[in-house]
């Protein structure tokens, strides 16, 4: 088993393509600083935010492995931020529909628990590994999230759905509100209707357009 110490990028010695892939994102935390990055660049600090159990030098290491193994990038932002941030290269992104797979077979686990810290991307994620297409219908439509200073924009289009990092010029609904709340909604199955009622979601628009989201994310009662 590898330590926690172990880089990314230590061979296993093994020809089979997915012990190559391995080699380069199976080290702890590897994948999940990927997550982090999937929909925009951030900052270091914005980093340790979405990942607090990670210590910093662990961090630093990490990115450091990813960014030799071309899986990210660290760039400087133009003025006025001219602040440092990581990003995922094309061959990083690659990775969504891996993680995306990764969560819909975790989410089978005996052993998964949903009373555990997600960050926000964690939940973008969850919402794609648990959108059924067939649940969706014909649903056409564009979502604007906005949690805190965070900014997502959810789209829906011919039965598959799609998030980037972002504003929306004209979506059909806005979804304010914050990452607890959020989890509540599309991991506990809590009640659209209450969060609006109890101030912890204010939505802008098209209500009805978040109800068929929630209802294609959320399984059939048995």
């Amino acid at each position: 088993m590898r330590s926690e110490t172990d880089k990314v990028g230590q061979e296993y010695g093994d020809g089979c393509a997915a012990a190559q892939a391995l080699d380069v994102i199976g080290s702890r935390w590897a994948l999940l600083i990927v997550r982090e990055l999937l929909f925009g660049p951030k900052r270091f600090g914005d980093l340790q935010a979405g990942l607090p159990n990670i210590r910093p030098n662990m961090l630093t290491q990490r990115l450091r492995d990813l960014e030799a193994a071309t899986v990210l990038r660290r760039r400087r932002l133009g003025p006025p931020a001219s602040t440092w941030v990581y990003e995922l290269t094309d061959w990083g992104h690659h990775l969504r529909s891996v993680l995306v797979d990764l969560g819909r077979w975790g989410h089978g686990s005996p052993y998964w628990r949903s009373d555990t810290p997600a960050s926000v991307n964690s939940l973008l994620l969850a919402i794609q590994s648990r959108f059924a297409p067939d649940r969706a219908g014909d649903l056409d439509a564009t979502i604007a999230l906005v949690t805190g200073a965070e900014q997502f924009l959810i789209r829906i289009t011919d039965g598959a759905l799609t998030i980037t990092g972002g504003q929306a010029a004209a979506p059909d609904v806005t979804v304010e509100t914050d990452p607890t709340s959020l989890r509540a909604l599309i991991i506990d199955g809590a009640s659209l209707a209450d969060a609006e009622q109890d101030g912890r979601v204010r939505l802008t628009g098209h209500r009805p357009v978040v109800e068929r989201l929630l209802h294609a994310t959320r399984q059939p009662a048995h």
